[in-house]
């Protein structure tokens, strides 16, 4: 579902337009007047391109001039009936428990036409870096087409990037250069995670070649070999030199050109079959189309190809949703964590689109109530719905921190819902992730007393030069790190004038000692029990970083990842592959945790201004 568009004028509520409506424009289907004036013309169009000719690029030509020549003209479809408003559904009350008192009030029905044109239009709100489009080289695609096994071989940084790569190219063949093994040899040295995975790729080569002998090396081993069977290729080494002329202008002894000579000794000596080179440097799949031989990107690490499909967790209800889902509907009061709510039991086509903890909202524009809800419960086409908490209202403050717009309401309700063990929250820079994540914190560490302390952690990636190291304790040298925490801090605890001055600095302090500032390089191994855990800047994590993370969290923990994917500072990760992106993607769906993107700008009209035309 395409996210909403980002508006550039100061505003405390996202045009109802911005949001993507529910069910796409349907495409228009031909009548029959229009396929019997289309048929002539197509017929045409066949019996010239039948025609024999020597110049392919030729006939095309003709054809396309042949086709703008003669326009199809399509009849236009009937005009639609004017919908007409429907009475308000009464909800059906059947036997319920005595602890559920009947509810007479329903959300309102009545029915506008929804502009399909729109619908079909609609962009992302947020203003993502270009994303790099996963695109196979045409050697790969006629391989595809053909259904021919390919040869790829690999370039040492996706070994490095993936240990498990090896494993991931389903029934084609790997081909290792000696360079490769020789690069991998020089990175193993070290605690930084390229060396740990150059180390784990190491090991499981060793596991692969052990008792094999010689003659089953010059043949390839199979890659189920350990036991992983979706790998049915297999593993070939360099065991020969292998020459190819290159360009005379390129250094001989550099390593990417010795794995480009071998790419094309490869092409040479098995004719006929693909030979691919996959590498995640840019400038070695640059080399590799200039000099004419097919490269590819590793494909294997993108949750998704287009991440204006990424789950936003809103959606918006069709202006009918009642009319068609509000027969046999139930309705019910409960009070739970001292907050009273509405629930609705509705059956209908729209449900099964619908996810566990989605955020669902309606807003009519002939000025009637919203309705505002979150699903809770889904059985096949019926779904339980319930209504939300306001918190854009000053009684409903979270230390004193109300909502500026609907995004932030939406995470607000997950934030502070017990039940809620995961919360992602994803938009760009000022929708104000970090100042609601420490406002629920802290409610919920020094006024409700759910959890223990608050534990605030992110990824030491600096977007300049590095400044070298830091002295000090972990929490002084991660402080420098932290710097958006006390901003947002101090913005929290101005919030109290009663006390004056001397009641802030007491507050500030109670503050300090429930934060604690850890780092990422200490945490495998832990085990966090009753704390507010948030993760910072996430899009800069890979997956195995994240489910480090994500695994210590013990009895009574609540996990926050706050991040923009449009902000990514570490090398070979882009908005695909991002450990925040792959949480997202992961936890849809799951009834302990929710996600809400957040798209509109709150820190101030400059930085939404900038935001726009920078």
């Amino acid at each position: 579902m395409p996210l909403p568009k980002l508006p550039s004028k100061p505003a405390t509520i996202l045009a109802t337009e911005d949001y993507p409506t529910a069910g796409a424009a349907r495409p228009a289907t031909k009548t029959p007047a229009a396929k019997k004036v289309a048929a002539p013309i197509i017929e045409a169009a066949i019996a010239e391109v039948a025609k024999p000719v020597r110049n392919a690029a030729t006939r095309i030509k003709q054809v396309a001039a042949l086709m703008v020549a003669k326009p199809v003209p399509v009849a236009a479809p009937a005009p639609a009936p004017e919908p007409v408003a429907a009475p308000a559904p009464v909800a059906k009350a059947k036997s319920k428990p005595a602890a559920k008192a009947k509810v007479t009030e329903v959300p309102s029905a009545k029915v506008t036409p929804i502009k399909a044109v729109k619908q079909a239009e609609q962009a992302h709100p947020a203003k993502h870096k270009p994303v790099e489009v996963p695109l196979k080289s045409s050697a790969s695609r006629a391989a595809d087409q053909r259904g021919v096994t390919k040869l790829f071989v690999l370039d040492t940084n996706v070994l490095m990037h993936d240990p498990s790569s090896l494993f991931r190219f389903e029934e084609h063949d790997v081909y290792l250069p000696m360079m490769t093994l020789e690069e991998l040899d020089n990175h193993k040295k070290g605690m930084t995670e390229v060396a740990r995975n150059a180390r784990q790729v190491s090991r499981t080569l060793d596991a692969l070649i052990s008792n094999t002998d010689d003659d089953a090396i010059e043949k390839g081993i199979p890659l189920a070999k350990l036991g992983n069977k979706d790998a049915k290729g297999r593993l070939f080494f360099q065991t020969r030199l292998q020459s190819a002329d290159l360009p005379a202008g390129l250094p001989v002894g550099k390593a990417d050109n010795q794995i480009l000579a071998v790419v094309r000794s490869l092409e040479s000596e098995q004719e006929g079959r693909p030979v691919v080179l996959v590498s995640k440097d840019i400038n070695m799949r640059i080399k590799a189309r200039a000099l004419g031989l097919p490269a590819e990107d590793y494909f294997n690490d993108h949750v998704m190809e287009d991440t204006d499909l990424l789950y936003s967790g809103i959606v918006q209800l069709p202006d009918d949703f009642w009319n068609k889902h509000a027969k046999d509907m139930e309705s019910w009061q409960e009070s739970k964590n001292g907050y009273s709510s509405t629930f609705y039991r509705v059956t209908g086509p729209f449900i099964p689109s619908l996810l566990v903890n989605q955020f669902i909202y309606l807003e009519p524009k002939n000025g009637e109530a919203p309705f505002y809800g979150q699903v809770k419960q889904i059985n096949g086409k019926t779904a339980v719905l319930q209504t939300l908490r306001d918190f854009s209202h000053n009684k409903n403050n979270v230390w004193g921190v109300t909502a500026r717009n609907r995004e932030q309401n939406f995470a607000l309700n997950l934030l502070m819902n017990p039940e809620c063990d995961f919360v992602t929250l994803l938009g760009q820079a000022g929708t104000g992730k970090t100042l609601l994540a420490l406002a629920a914190g802290l409610a919920q560490v020094l006024e409700t007393k759910l959890y223990n302390e608050i534990i605030v952690t992110r990824v030491t990636v600096p977007v300049g030069e590095d400044i070298g190291f830091l002295p000090g304790t972990e929490e002084e040298k991660m402080s420098p790190w932290m710097g958006a925490f006390d901003d947002n801090l101090e913005v929290l605890n101005k919030s109290d004038s009663d006390g004056g001055e001397w009641g802030r600095a007491a507050t500030q302090d109670l503050i300090r000692s429930r934060i604690k500032i850890k780092s990422l390089n200490f945490m495998r191994g832990r085990t966090f029990v009753n704390k507010f855990l948030i993760i910072d800047e996430a899009q800069n994590l890979t997956p195995k970083q994240v489910k480090t993370l994500v695994t210590r969290a013990g009895p009574g923990t609540k996990i926050l990842c706050l991040g923009n994917i449009a902000q990514i500072d570490t090398p070979y990760l882009t908005e695909g592959s991002s450990g925040l992106t792959y949480v997202v993607d992961r936890f849809k769906g799951w009834s302990h945790s929710g996600h809400v993107t957040l798209a509109r700008g709150e820190r101030s009209r400059l930085a939404d201004h900038a935001s726009e035309v920078l």
